[in-house]
């Protein structure tokens, strides 16, 4: 299993939107290395649901329950998607400054590369976001 980070506006799809449509596709995704992530992903992989723009913080958990396909919002047809379906929230939400103050997360995209969308999260930065949540 791999874990990953997917960030969204809350105010074009919120955590709220995820777990009241359950399970949705992740579609909308244009650059080239967020296109490579969600290619590697595999159903059974947890990612963080990220709340982006004026909140920063970690929301929730999905689950990706759909391989990668065509993203049928693409005209081009050169991208694609995955199906990922809300599990649970964060009793207490990880902010990015919580993350950004230690120094065990320094080396995660989410601080070097703030604009990727979708994101490689090792083990161990897992399992320290969902104890800073309260998971």
């Amino acid at each position: 299993m791999a874990y990953w980070l997917l960030k969204s506006e809350p105010g074009t799809w919120s955590w709220a939107d995820q777990v009241a449509r359950g399970t949705e596709p992740w579609d909308g995704v244009r650059n080239a290395q967020a296109q490579a992530n969600l290619r590697a992903m595999a159903v059974g992989d947890l990612a963080f649901f990220y709340h982006s723009v004026s909140e920063k913080r970690i929301r929730g958990v999905v689950e990706i329950v759909g391989a990668f396909r065509p993203d049928p919002t693409d005209a081009t047809g050169r991208h694609g998607l995955v199906d990922v379906k809300a599990l649970y929230p964060l009793p207490t939400p990880v902010s990015l400054a919580t993350i950004k103050a230690d120094p065990r997360l320094a080396h995660l995209a989410l601080v070097r590369q703030a604009r990727l969308s979708v994101q490689p999260v090792d083990a161990e930065a897992w399992a320290l976001i969902l104890s800073l949540g309260g998971a």
